[in-house]
Order: structure tokens, then sequence, then C-alpha cells
């Protein structure tokens, strides 16, 4: 029975606990604030749009001056992105529209080949590469690629240039020219980018496919004609 009773009270002893007037029972529960931590500073949830852009631009910008003075840097690995591959791939196709082999059976490059080409060629390296032990990401990879599309984009422009003030021999031979320094300077930056996130005995499995790459649209840009 008293067996019976205990288990039926199962917090009859705790009557007999007396509770120190020293010790607090009261308390404050919010919930302190701290000194304001990296996160805190860099975070854009409460930030203009308008600053929003101003600062996506700006960082654009900066990877475009990395892109002209290519050197071995981690800018373009650590703050990422696709906005400058992205302007710079639709810059391409919108200016090889309209080349005299469009009408053709044969066509010229039309702005979804162009678009196709560079993301697929993109990715295709970037794959290669972390196939080889690359240590970059995919996203990383194809952001260097992209960005270093500029000196193709530039030299596209000019070539559209010359074509419209010179025709002839002296128009192919300044073309190729322009072509072959872009070429070489895409090929450059990117390699010199990428270099340090390969194995020694892997960069030219790695060089290869980028070389390939820069080649075709070199070839896409020395090869436009406008059409009449």
């Amino acid at each position: 029975m008293a067996s019976a009773e205990e288990a039926s009270r199962p917090f009859a002893g705790l009557s007999d606990v007396s509770i120190s007037e020293e010790i607090p029972v009261e308390g404050d529960i919010a919930v302190p604030v701290g000194p304001s931590t990296r996160d805190d500073e860099f975070s854009t949830l409460d930030e203009p749009v308008k600053e929003t852009i101003v600062r996506d631009l700006r960082a654009v910008g900066n990877k475009f001056i990395h892109v002209l003075y290519p050197k071995r840097s981690s800018a373009l690995l650590r703050d990422w992105d696709l906005w400058g591959p992205l302007l710079l791939c639709v810059t391409l196709a919108l200016l090889l529209q309209g080349g005299a082999a469009d009408s053709d059976d044969q066509g010229g490059p039309q702005f979804a080949e162009v678009f196709v080409i560079i993301w697929f060629g993109s990715i295709v390296i970037t794959l290669n590469s972390k196939l080889l032990g690359g240590t970059i990401s995919f996203f990383q990879s194809l952001c260097v690629l992209g960005y270093c599309i500029m000196p193709l984009t530039v030299a596209l422009i000019v070539c559209r240039i010359v074509l419209l003030s010179v025709s002839g021999k002296v128009s192919f031979a300044v073309r190729l020219g322009v072509v072959i320094a872009s070429f070489g300077w895409s090929t450059f930056a990117s390699t010199a980018f990428l270099a340090d996130s390969q194995l020694t005995n892997r960069k030219a499995l790695v060089v290869y496919p980028v070389f390939l790459f820069y080649f075709v649209i070199g070839w896409m840009i020395l090869t436009f004609s406008p059409g009449n």
C-alpha cells in the first residue's frame, strides 16, 4: 500500500525542499547583443538595391582589370561570378550575327550556336580540369574561362571596324594580327589564373583544351564577314 501511495504522488517528497533566499530565482531572458561579426558587416539583406548593383558592377570591372593585366592571382577564384562571362558571351553572339554566310545552307554562326559553343566548351574544359585533379570548383573555372574571353571580344569589335574601313589583303592581315594577339592574351590569362590549381605533371593536359577553346572562338572571329 505504501509503495502504491508513493507511486501516485511522485513529487510528494519535494514539498520538504527549501530554497535559500540567497539563490536568485528570477532572471532576464533577453539575448545579449554581442559585437558585430564579419558576416554581419557584409550582410546585404538590408542593403539598398542601388548599392547592390553598383557593388556588383564594381566587382565585375575589377575582374576585367585582372584579365587586362594577367598574373597569378586568386581574385577571380575567390569572388567568382558569372555576370561578366554572360555579358561577354551575349556580346560575342550579337556581334557575330549578320554574317554573309547566314543566308546560305551552311550558314554562319548564329546566336544560339555561339552561345552553346562558348558555354559547352567551358563546361567540357572545367570537367576535364576536375577529372585531372584540379583543386578549384566548377563555377570558379567557368568564371575564369568566361572572363578571359574579353580580349577576343575586343578583337571582334576591332575586326568589325576594320571590315567597315579597309578591304582586301590589308584588312585580312590586320584582322589576323589582332586575332592572334587576343588569342594569345586569352590563353595566357586563363592559364595564369588556373596554373596553381593543377598538378605539375598534368598542366599540359589542362592547357591543351583551353588552347582549342579560344582557338575556335578566334577562328569564328577571323572568318566573320558582314552581310551585304
